[in-house]
């Protein structure tokens, strides 16, 4: 390994990076934008889980004031009452599920409508129903709480848009870049060089993990400037965390990169397996309750033990031992990758 060399490639990559704007601004644009739509979707403390349909009612709105229907029913927490004018439009609503109950006001029978299709449906009809019943003056049950620090759905979020974020960077910013020099005969030059293939794809992952750091810096900063995230555990050991699973996402890009030579074969290899970690890594929703098989299938992704590591330490203030799984996951498959990527690269077509 001579460091002179992979330097030299180090900081032509870095240069390349820097002077295409348009993939320099679209790093920071892409998750800013999808975190900004969430913040904005999500972003209510109060996040109503049910949406009600209320008809008559003069204009689609959300209805707030008294409307005939049951006061209990009405109080309920995280329902939605959103009104219309008719029954025809509410029904066609109700039909493609863009609500889940639909009451009729001041009806003295307490007439409603509810699609037998509908999962959330059912659960407002047991609430409705159990909203009519007289009181028996006595609670059945023992009720607990548990008190702690709120997570909104955004703070849960945000730690994997950043590793998906990092798991395009690497893979397309990585393994498309050396296909195209191989097909364009950059590799062919630079074989004819005293570089070697582990100094050249060395220098190409330590370039994507510092930019990876770079941008990942600044959309953290100005994504907390506007939604004020809250980190339980030490920024260290996010950073720490940030850092092993891009050295597996940048290892896996050239891994994938060693032997392509077709763009259009090599994009669609990275889609094949972008799209399956991205929906089963949790980045979007928890796979808890899916079946064993789908869960235990998700183990192999890298992006599964980032995220899963990265939101122990900003949700829950994990400790590094208790991270400390993922860590060795990510280290260990990175040598891997890295490994297999040099052993199978080929400079020429």
């Amino acid at each position: 390994m001579n460091f002179r060399r992979l330097w030299a490639i180090f900081t032509a990559r870095n240069h390349e990076f820097f002077r295409d704007r348009s993939a320099f601004g679209w790093n920071f644009l892409f998750p800013f934008l999808i975190i900004a739509g969430f913040g904005i979707i999500f972003g209510d403390k109060a996040q109503n889980q049910y949406k009600v349909g209320v008809f008559p009612v003069e204009t689609e709105q959300i209805v707030t004031g008294n409307t005939g229907i049951p006061e209990p029913f009405r109080q309920t927490r995280y329902i939605e009452f959103i009104g219309f004018p008719n029954l025809d439009t509410a029904l066609e609503k109700l039909k493609h599920h863009k609500i889940d109950f639909l009451i009729r006001a001041q009806s003295p029978t307490h007439q409603y409508w509810v699609s037998d299709s509908s999962p959330k449906g059912y659960v407002v009809e047991k609430l409705f129903k159990a909203s009519l019943a007289p009181p028996t003056g006595k609670e059945t049950g023992e009720r607990l709480e548990i008190h702690g620090t709120e997570i909104r759905y955004l703070d849960w979020l945000f730690p994997g848009i950043l590793g998906m974020n990092m798991m395009f960077s690497a893979l397309w910013g990585v393994g498309f870049i050396v296909v195209r020099y191989r097909k364009n005969g950059v590799l062919k030059r630079l074989h004819a060089t005293p570089l070697t293939a582990l100094e050249y794809l060395s220098a190409q992952m330590l370039s994507r993990i510092f930019i990876l750091a770079f941008t990942l810096a600044v959309v953290w900063v100005g994504c907390d400037l506007l939604f004020s995230f809250t980190v339980q555990g030490s920024y260290l050991h996010l950073a720490l965390v940030y850092f092993t699973g891009g050295l597996s996402l940048c290892s896996l890009g050239l891994l994938l990169a060693s032997r392509g030579t077709s763009e259009e074969f090599t994009s669609g290899v990275v889609n094949f397996i972008c799209w399956p970690m991205m929906f089963l890594s949790e980045v979007w929703f928890s796979l808890e309750g899916a079946p064993e098989w789908v869960r235990i299938f998700s183990k192999i992704f890298p992006l599964t033990h980032l995220i899963s590591a990265a939101r122990k330490v900003m949700n829950d203030g994990a400790s590094l031992a208790q991270i400390s799984g993922e860590l060795t996951i990510l280290v260990v498959a990175a040598a891997i990758f890295l490994s297999l990527g040099a052993w199978l690269f080929s400079w020429n077509d």
